[in-house]
């Protein structure tokens, strides 16, 4: 069996490799990432608030990519 502090690690060192793979895309978005994933684990939702222009759709977009689920 696993311990719960080995998911821990798993799911934190999975949680960096998407980080990493939005940040090659979305530059500068860091903490914006770290949130929306956060959101996902614990299922809730997101609203992103910016002017136009500054990546939300982009954002997006690639964290479905990276976690090859729907946009």
């Amino acid at each position: 069996m696993v311990s719960a502090q080995a998911d821990v690690r798993r799911v934190a060192h999975e949680a960096a490799q998407v980080r990493d793979a939005v940040g090659r895309v979305v530059v500068g978005k860091e903490e914006a990432v770290t949130l929306l994933l956060v959101a996902l684990f614990c299922e809730g939702h997101v609203l992103i608030e910016a002017v136009p222009g500054v990546g939300k759709s982009t954002l997006d977009k690639t964290l479905a990519r990276a976690l090859d689920i729907s946009f």
